[in-house]
């Protein structure tokens, strides 16, 4: 089948077989969010078994990659009948710990998916592998590869998940372009994040009796003045390129971020925000704390390098003797950017539009990161399409189960019409 007549009929074939399916989707989603993952503690092994499992009944199993046990990876991928592009999936198993054991329910009610990882991202992770595994079925129609990559580190910085794979399989997992079903809302399409710089600051004094403030400073009152010198940084919005500037000004790409992630959202994906999450200090009332410890959080905007951010927040914390700070490397990275005008994104809108009946998604920013950073800097267009975020990690996270078919959908049908594309 190498025409544009047998590759019609594929096509055909597979909107049929996801229509077909759906009961079994919904079913196998259930499944997926039935099989505890959290992370932490870290032990993804019950979820990986069960995604595994659905992979080896529909013909294409995956391999194991772990380099902790508890954590195992998976990686599939098949060749079509011919050369062309190389798409690959990806998604995380790990997710939230839930709030208590009903987290784990996948209980299906008034049209809703329940459970932990609902909507970060057993949904998106489960649409990617229903879509690999449903266009395996036409591989003798399609050209080039597809790879899927399910990965059990994301929610703590990806060094067991995705950037071990990379330093590990390098070529084989990267591409030439990346779907991912993180949360986004379905009037997007995700094609930039911004960086983080995440540390501690540790405040120390010689502490002593709340009554003697003459005697030693108060590490809590220091720290605080430390916040309110570090919130000096908020806001700050540095130039965008040209290309992403008209393309988050656009007025429908304004409105997609203000309705998909709250309003003010098309302002702030421009700057960058600070923000104090954690404080930890004193211990006992009547006593001058002689240590307090702040966790702070930046995000900035493409633009900005960690170099510079970092320097500026080396710059106020010097006007604090009693202050030293620390990164943490493994939650801190650089922005992330691919093409607003790529292929790929005309290619899942025209899907969206013209298959799915939806209104047309527009190309907007992330104000959280996820892992497709990292085909993003190996140079590889990468883009995400997922489930609404507004539930994520609530107690009662859910994915309505019209959006979740309408995600499996988007993927195969995007990825379809990548392939025929490029080949």
């Amino acid at each position: 089948m190498h025409g544009t007549a047998d590759l019609a009929a594929a096509r055909r074939a597979l909107v049929s077989y996801l229509k077909e399916t759906e009961s079994e989707q919904v079913a196998l989603l259930q499944r997926f969010l039935r099989s505890p993952s959290a992370n932490p503690p870290g032990d993804t092994r019950p979820a990986a078994a069960m995604l595994g499992g659905f992979l080896e009944a529909a013909g294409c199993p995956a391999e194991t990659h772990a380099a902790r046990p508890d954590l195992p990876n998976l990686v599939a991928a098949f060749d079509g009948a011919r050369p062309g592009g190389h798409l690959v999936f990806n998604g995380h198993i790990d997710v939230f710990p839930p709030n208590d054991e009903h987290g784990w329910s996948g209980e299906l009610r008034d049209g809703r998916l329940y459970g932990r990882g609902a909507a970060d991202m057993k949904a998106g992770t489960m649409a990617s592998s229903f879509a690999f595994a449903a266009l395996h079925r036409l591989r003798d129609a399609l050209p080039g590869r597809v790879t899927l990559t399910a990965v059990s580190d994301e929610q703590t910085g990806g060094r067991w998940g995705t950037k071990w794979l990379f330093e590990t399989m390098g070529d084989a997992i990267r591409g030439d372009v990346l779907l991912n079903g993180e949360p986004s809302g379905i009037n997007n399409i995700r094609f930039m994040e911004k960086g983080t710089l995440r540390f501690t600051v540790t405040v120390r004094t010689p502490g002593g009796h709340g009554g003697y403030p003459h005697l030693s400073p108060s590490a809590i009152k220091i720290a605080a003045e430390i916040v309110r010198a570090l919130d000096s940084l908020h806001g700050f919005a540095p130039p965008l390129p040209e290309a992403v500037a008209k393309a988050l000004g656009d007025p429908a790409a304004v409105a997609a971020h203000d309705a998909g992630l709250g309003q003010g959202a098309s302002t702030w994906v421009r700057q960058m925000t600070f923000n104090a999450g954690v404080i930890r200090g004193g211990r006992k009332v009547n006593q001058l704390p002689d240590l307090c410890e702040l966790e702070c959080d930046i995000r900035y905007p493409w633009g900005l390098t960690r170099e510079a951010v970092a320097a500026n927040v080396a710059r106020i914390l010097s006007a604090f003797p009693g202050a030293s700070w620390e990164v943490h490397e493994n939650h801190s990275y650089p922005p992330s950017l691919a093409p607003p005008d790529d292929p790929m994104v005309r290619i899942l809108a025209d899907v969206v539009e013209k298959d799915l009946g939806a209104p047309r998604p527009v190309p907007c920013s992330s104000l959280g990161g996820s892992d497709s950073r990292y085909w993003r800097y190996a140079g590889v267009p990468a883009y995400l399409y997922g489930p609404s975020p507004v539930s994520m990690g609530r107690a009662d996270e859910n994915v309505t189960v019209a959006e979740f078919l309408h995600i499996t959908k988007a993927h195969a049908l995007a990825a379809f019409d990548w392939l025929a594309s490029r080949g």
